[in-house]
């Protein structure tokens, strides 16, 4: 089994990492060679990211439903607590399977990764 860490520093909209970084994650999830333990870490703008209620794939968006589909998989998705914080968003629903994480869990999980990748 391999261990995939993806560390995402993209806002959710305006530029294309987050969409590139999601369909990465739904690539190796849906891939049959290997087991992978997949965590993807969202830090700074891209914890918005976490947020319940944005639009869907036939309204322009589609990111919540790519999460989802990550979270059935069983992938382990962290927003970063100081930035959750910062942008006032630390206590705010979030899309189930999706928590706040922290940077000392950050820290372990790249010292476990066999891959880590960021966007």
């Amino acid at each position: 089994m391999q261990n995939v860490l993806i560390i995402v520093n993209a806002p959710a909209y305006g530029s294309e990492r987050m969409l590139s970084a999601l369909r990465l994650a739904t690539a190796i999830t849906g891939q049959e060679n290997e087991t992978v333990d997949l965590r993807l870490f969202m830090m700074s703008d891209a914890v918005t990211v976490g947020l319940p209620g944005q639009p869907t794939a036939d309204a322009g968006g589609g990111l919540q439903q790519m999460l989802e589909g990550l979270v059935r998989y069983g992938a382990k998705i962290r927003l970063c607590r100081t930035c959750a914080q910062t942008r006032g968003i630390v206590d705010l629903a979030l899309i189930p399977g999706v928590t706040i994480g922290s940077l000392p869990e950050l820290a372990d999980w790249t010292l476990a990764a066999d891959k880590v990748i960021t966007f």
